[in-house]
């Protein structure tokens, strides 16, 4: 059935009106007609079973059959803090971030990312970016729309994850302890938060290790292989996804 995200104010009592791009695309690619079914999602993990009833100019009607708490979320509040990397791959990792369940993607530089954020044209990356994150919502049926910040420095996301209640910098350097113990250690309650800390190509300076580990950031080992930026931040997620959705805890 087609999914789409709406804002509150776009629900008013027991009707619902789209507009913009989700309209066109109902009226006119899905070719959809009144009566037909499809699913909104509101940004506070509300469902809403929906009928079609009206095609105007500007916009799409349809009215709210059954509601139900969205049961796609993940039960804790994973943000992902993404140095830039090189090429198109952030595209990627933003998109299969949010099929294993982050809420929130925030890309940074860091001392050896080879990109960097350009003004001019950093506003339309990040549009672009919301776009993918957006497409790949509706395709796996997540409950609520993630947000994609614009690119932060590497002292912006140290101030913006210490606000987690665990934050797990990976790192390939000495001292770390596997994701999987930590994971096990920290007794994260559901619905709490957790902050994930990825490198770019070159990984983390020394330097920016200390800092992190100065702030209690856990230095965090994935495993015995040397993983790529893109592999990374998705291994990891799916180690939490384990650890909280397919085990028993």
């Amino acid at each position: 059935m087609p999914r789409f995200f709406v804002t509150s104010n776009q629900i008013v009592g027991d009707t619902v009106t789209i507009t913009g791009e989700d309209a066109h695309h109902i009226s006119r690619a899905l070719r959809c007609a009144v009566g037909d079914a499809l699913t909104v999602c509101d940004m506070s993990r509300t469902e809403y079973e929906c009928e079609l009833t009206d095609f105007l100019p500007d916009c799409v009607k349809a009215r709210i059959v059954t509601s139900h708490p969205a049961h796609t979320e993940p039960p804790v509040h994973i943000t992902l803090y993404q140095a830039l990397p090189k090429g198109d791959k952030l595209d990627t990792v933003i998109q299969k971030a949010v099929e294993c369940g982050v809420c929130r993607i925030v890309p940074f530089e860091s001392e050896r990312c080879v990109v960097r954020a350009k003004p001019d044209s950093e506003q339309r990356k990040t549009e672009r970016r919301r776009r993918i994150a957006c497409e790949a919502a509706k395709q796996c049926g997540r409950g609520a729309l993630p947000e994609v910040m614009e690119t932060v420095s590497f002292g912006e996301m140290l101030r913006l994850a210490e606000s987690s209640d665990a934050v797990f910098f990976c790192y390939e350097g000495d001292g770390t302890l596997p994701i999987g113990t930590l994971l096990a250690k920290n007794n994260i309650p559901f619905g709490g938060s957790i902050a994930l800390v990825i490198g770019s190509e070159g990984g983390f300076s020394l330097q920016e290790a200390r800092t992190a580990a100065e702030k209690g950031f856990y230095m965090t080992g994935l495993g015995p292989r040397i993983l790529r930026t893109e592999t990374a931040p998705l291994f990891a997620l799916a180690c939490i996804s384990c650890h909280f959705e397919l085990s028993d805890l």
